[in-house]
């Protein structure tokens, strides 16, 4: 998928966000992101589906329990919010339609919600190789497929979005603080893997760098990579073009 032509809007300051929601709040990497913003002195609404379980990552955030299908009490959710994080994504299951159904449709609803609560900024959490035909994670029901529609539907939604790819998520987090994140454009990356806490932080660096508006960043991390947050590796991209 191509990043945005728009280049003014990368170029606008983004105001400063105080309140977001976390779609996909009781999954794996969603409580990390809302631990992680709320880390950061955000409020936090974190979105759950009726009947997941609470991680205790979510402490301090406000919960609210609903499916995404349902547009009204979506929209109600993200009144209020500046930004809006999506987690979501589909789990392994023998419903092969579940990836059309998360990373598509699900991307599609939260998309018109969000112009009806008058949410401009969206990061996406979206996976290395999105949108490839060819690839054996396509097995469980065209994952990756999905996965790169739900991305155009962002991309095409005049909403101000970044697509965050990362590669294979890793619970374990020992040693986290000595990697450093391998950042890149669309299509730069094939494999590698990274902590999913270092997925939420990206997130959350993106909804502070104006110039990660209308980008897709693909990201891994490795022990011998050199540290850069999102913001620097944006700026020296911009200094090389």
């Amino acid at each position: 998928m191509p990043e945005s032509s728009s280049a003014s809007a990368a170029l606008e300051p983004v105001a400063a966000v105080r309140r977001i929601a976390v779609s996909g709040a009781s999954g794996k990497t969603g409580w990390r992101v809302v631990e992680e913003a709320i880390g950061r002195g955000l409020a936090v609404r974190a979105i759950l589906r009726p009947g997941s379980a609470v991680p205790e990552g979510l402490k301090g955030a406000e919960i609210v329990r609903l499916e995404l299908s349902d547009g009204a009490a979506l929209r109600q959710a993200l009144e209020g919010c500046e930004a809006l994080v999506i987690a979501t994504g589909a789990r392994p299951s023998v419903d092969l339609l579940g990836p059309l159904k998360v990373d598509a449709l699900a991307i599609r609803d939260q998309v018109a919600a969000c112009h009806e609560a008058g949410v401009k900024r969206v990061v996406l959490v979206s996976s290395l190789c999105s949108g490839r035909l060819l690839h054996p994670l396509n097995l469980f029901g065209l994952i990756l497929v999905w996965k790169g529609l739900g991305e155009r539907w962002l991309a095409d939604s005049g909403l101000d979005w970044t697509v965050v790819r990362p590669g294979g998520l890793k619970e374990a987090e020992e040693g986290m603080e000595q990697q450093g994140v391998v950042f890149s454009g669309p299509g730069g990356q094939e494999e590698g893997s990274l902590p999913r806490r270092l997925v939420a932080r990206v997130c959350l660096d993106a909804l502070e760098a104006p110039a990660s508006v209308g980008r897709i960043v693909e990201i891994t991390s490795r022990a011998d990579q050199p540290r850069q947050g999102l913001a620097e590796w944006l700026a020296a991209g911009a200094a090389a073009a």
